[in-house]
């Protein structure tokens, strides 16, 4: 008898392994985790860093809140209309618009603040409301509608006027100046306004049937028309919040700056996309988090401050650090939704 002999198989991978990378990369909360991971990544090599410099003091970290509270409450808005599968590129321009808006109204039309600020909002929102209704009515794609928005409201800008006009009104500057302490810092007025505007969309976004409206429609739109979601409302409404959120980030840009620009928030709407995909969010809609949102505008905030500490970088490091997490972020969000294809 003849001995037969066996090629040895080749070993087979690890069931397990492969299982649980899958899991992970269709883990829709994996972006936001990257995120807070970066964040806090970044914090401890400032912490190890500047230690001589102040950057471990609590008030450094609440800066971060203080000076990207308008971008926090202008990302919240574009965050609604990223998870509803469309792009809203007038955000900066709203922001623009309304600091010259409030500036003329207060310092040449002499109208105090408290009357001023629904009128802005009002504005804004109205703008949104536009914008959403040509894109659902006229299915006319959303980047060319805000973009034709973001030059209508840059031209309104020098329409007011074309030079800055300073805020001089007393009211304002105590607005401005006003601090919530909390014992080991304090936040500003924007501050505080951001993390409430941050709080609601969250529970609308999770607990609320539009919220559900806004996930199922940027997930596919197909299935929620047959499901028979208001698909027409629910865009109108996403972009009506964006047009509101960009407007009372503008008031609270004024608040910070105390002026109004023609110039003010050029490409501001390119960085609260920039934070809003940072966050996890995915640019094709359907899949995101508010709070991804927030920990974006907090790393592009921290990169900011670490340009400040270091002393010897440029400005723009700033925007060469944000494309590269971008790049980042995006092929994280590739292999994420080839996984869920597969």
């Amino acid at each position: 008898m003849s001995a037969t002999t066996q090629t040895p198989k080749a070993k087979a991978p690890d069931s397990r392994t492969t299982s649980k990378g899958a899991r992970l990369l269709g883990d829709r909360r994996l972006p936001v985790l990257v995120t807070a991971t970066l964040f806090l990544a970044m914090y401890v090599a400032g912490l190890s860093r500047y230690t001589n410099y102040g950057f471990g003091e609590p008030q450094v970290f609440l800066n971060l809140f203080i000076d990207n509270g308008y971008l926090l409450v202008a990302a919240v808005g574009a965050t609604f209309v990223i998870l509803s599968g469309g792009i809203d590129l007038s955000v900066g321009s709203v922001i623009g618009f309304t600091t010259m808006l409030t500036a003329w109204l207060v310092e040449k039309q002499g109208l105090p603040i408290l009357v001023v600020i629904p009128i802005a909002l009002g504005v804004g929102a109205l703008g949104g409301f536009l914008m959403g209704y040509v894109i659902h009515n006229f299915e006319i794609q959303p980047f060319i509608v805000t973009l034709a928005g973001l030059f209508l409201f840059r031209g309104l800008c020098l329409v007011i006027s074309k030079e800055s006009i300073a805020i001089d009104d007393s009211s304002v500057s105590s607005m401005a100046q006003a601090q919530a302490s909390l014992g080991m810092g304090f936040l500003s007025i924007g501050a505080i306004v951001a993390l409430v505007v941050l709080a609601v969309a969250f529970y609308v976004l999770h607990y609320t049937r539009f919220g559900r409206r806004v996930y199922a429609i940027g997930g596919n739109e197909q299935s929620a028309m047959l499901m028979g979601l208001p698909q027409g409302g629910t865009k109108i409404a996403v972009y009506t919040v964006s047009g509101f959120c960009s407007a009372l980030a503008g008031l609270l840009f004024t608040l910070y700056i105390q002026s109004g620009d023609p110039l003010h928030a050029t490409g501001m709407e390119l960085d609260a996309i920039a934070a809003v995909v940072i966050g996890g969010t995915l640019l094709t809609g359907g899949s995101g988090y508010v709070l991804g949102t927030l920990f974006g505008v907090l790393v592009l905030g921290l990169i900011k401050s670490i340009i400040q500490f270091e002393g010897t970088l440029s400005s723009w490091w700033t925007k060469i650090a944000t494309g590269v997490l971008l790049c980042a972020f995006i092929l994280i969000q590739r292999a994420m939704t080839t996984r869920r294809k597969t």
